[in-house]
């Protein structure tokens, strides 16, 4: 009898055991959840997840600037000698081809941040100008001189109509 006691006894222990450890797992996930949920982006952040562009307004030859995720977007709309000008070259220092750069030859959509050290070009009649350190971008937002190491950064962005764009999506 005394064995059949002990066969209770160790069955009751291992379910003890078990039942412990399950409530004690359930417990710590209970306790990461807040944590984890708070790693998620906040309601601001995912309200400037995405920027339309409404491209009917910009004439040829001119340059909008939006907003997305706190990072200047420019948007050029580029003159058929400007394209012709741009496909016949790669660029310099980091060689791309411009129509790698665009989804539709006439906009250039590029982020207005300068690849050296963070400062915004200024457009000028061969391109965009870096003010702080001298780096020079062609009409395809490709680095052709300067201490800039890359061409400005292409944000992802599709077109929804023939006018109208939405920078955040690819």
């Amino acid at each position: 009898m005394a064995e059949n006691e002990d066969l209770g006894d160790a069955k009751r222990r291992n379910f003890l055991i078990k039942a412990t450890a399950a409530v004690g797992m359930a417990g710590a996930v209970a306790a990461c959840l807040p944590f984890i949920d708070s790693m998620n982006p906040s309601a601001d952040v995912l309200a400037k997840a995405t920027t339309e562009v409404d491209l009917s307004g910009i004439p040829v030859g001119g340059v909008h600037t939006v907003a997305w995720q706190g990072k200047p977007i420019f948007i050029f709309h580029r003159t058929p000698e400007e394209i012709k000008a741009m496909q016949a070259t790669n660029g310099i220092i980091d060689p791309e081809p411009d129509q790698k750069r665009v989804k539709q030859a006439e906009w250039l959509v590029v982020i207005g941040i300068c690849t050296h050290m963070g400062c915004v070009p200024n457009k000028d009649a061969a391109g965009w100008l870096c003010p702080c350190h001298g780096s020079e971008y062609d009409d395809s937002g490709r680095v052709v001189r300067g201490p800039a190491p890359k061409n400005l950064y292409l944000p992802p962005y599709k077109f929804v109509a023939a006018d109208k764009i939405v920078i955040g999506v690819a």
